[in-house]
């Protein structure tokens, strides 16, 4: 029950801001000339998709890019330009969304799953101890939270495992100055409605590597046209793996890409309007009884497109409950310790495809981790609003355990 003087917020967590005016006038040329495949082109004609690669890959500063149907997409592909076979063993994050396992179940492997720390990072000690049981890490920038990636780097280098990124909540985000997703071989990022460039669906993969670049592009289902890719590598790269990669097609759209092109233009600003939210968030949750906020580093620039807390301790009867009351006020959050898994949220022994040992130090960071999307359509008042129902709601079953 919510009383009759108790805030109750009316907005929706998953309406997105109107595709951009360019964009849309994009699409409908596209859709006009009707060339929506990447390499059916006019004579003299650029695809849209190989003119978002371009600048996709100038904006991170990537030797090559490759517009695909989806970041999941992205990362199975990466995994196998990179050289990974069935039955070989990748390592990867125990707090990821389901698509970063299933990459890995798709080309046959199995994943070996890492501690999540109370920073919602790869634990890099736990890392460290593993990297003999693998040769690849497949490092899931969850919820757009990045790990020391100098010292990951430094230990994946030593112990000669090859870094695959999954970025798909850190476009545009960096970590000492350099992009999320330069650091690794490959960076894999999603363009799905609810990241930070909105195509519906969609995903981009950068590399400096042109042999990996030109295997992920036959892959991706490019024929015998990757001439046609203004982000890829010279022809004589192609010259062993033409003949020897299979057409896994998942190539990006012209329309997807004419969509895109714009939303990059604007993602700086788009990010000025995230990071506002999250600290009007954290300004208003700070210091809450029985919560916990996650420090961010003063050397990772993130971009807050979704907010998370700790309620470190907490029965699950009484996170329930701070949940429920929250969504009868018009807040929905997300658990991602709930035993079964609601939605996107799951944990890493709900894959039982992958058979995972259990990791009992992640079990106690998972059960206590909510979440929450964080959407440009909200105003400053509407988070500040938020903040304070999720401060009285969190504090009224705290004082009652």
């Amino acid at each position: 029950m919510v009383s009759d003087t108790a805030e109750v917020f009316a907005g929706s967590f998953t309406q997105q801001e109107p595709i951009p005016e360019e964009a849309i006038d994009a699409a409908v040329a596209v859709m006009r000339h009707g060339r929506l495949h990447r390499y059916n082109t006019a004579p003299c004609e650029i695809a849209e998709a190989a003119l978002l690669e371009q600048e996709f890959a100038a904006m991170v500063g990537a030797h090559y890019c490759l517009a695909v149907a989806s970041g999941g997409y992205a990362i199975a592909t990466a995994l196998r330009a990179v050289g990974v076979k069935p039955g070989d063993r990748v390592l990867s994050n125990a707090f990821t969304l389901a698509p970063v396992p299933g990459a890995i179940a798709a080309v046959g492997a199995t994943p070996i799953f890492v501690d999540v720390t109370q920073g919602l990072v790869i634990d890099l000690d736990d890392l460290a101890a593993k990297l003999d049981q693998a040769r690849v890490l497949l490092l899931s920038h969850m919820r757009g939270h990045i790990c020391d990636m100098d010292r990951l780097m430094a230990l994946c280098d030593a112990a000669g495992v090859t870094v695959v990124e999954d970025c798909a909540h850190t476009m545009g985000a960096s970590w000492n100055g350099v992009p999320s997703g330069r650091h690794g071989a490959v960076g894999c990022y999603s363009c799905q409605t609810y990241k930070h460039v909105n195509a519906g669906e969609g995903g981009l993969l950068v590399t400096d590597d042109a042999a990996l670049a030109a295997r992920a592009i036959m892959l991706s289902g490019s024929y015998m046209l990757y001439d046609r890719h203004l982000a890829g590598p010279p022809p004589e790269a192609f010259e062993t793996v033409k003949y020897d990669t299979p057409n896994i097609s998942g190539r990006m759209d012209n329309l997807r890409a004419a969509i895109l092109r714009p939303q990059l233009k604007r993602l700086e600003a788009q990010i000025d309007g995230w990071n506002a939210r999250y600290h009007v968030f954290q300004d208003g949750l700070r210091d809450t009884p029985g919560l916990t906020l996650i420090d961010r580093p003063a050397v990772e620039r993130f971009v807050g497109s979704s907010f998370q807390f700790l309620l470190s301790g907490w029965a699950p009867e009484a996170i329930t409950s701070m949940l429920t009351r929250c969504a009868a006020r018009g807040v929905e959050l997300k658990w991602f310790g709930g035993a079964e898994p609601v939605g996107f949220t799951s944990r890493y022994d709900s894959w039982r495809y992958a058979e995972p040992s259990a990791l009992p130090a992640s079990d106690a960071v998972l059960a206590s981790i909510i979440d929450m999307r964080v959407p440009l359509t909200f105003s400053l008042d509407d988070c500040a609003l938020i903040a304070r129902i999720i401060r009285a709601e969190v504090s009224a079953v705290f004082q009652q355990g």
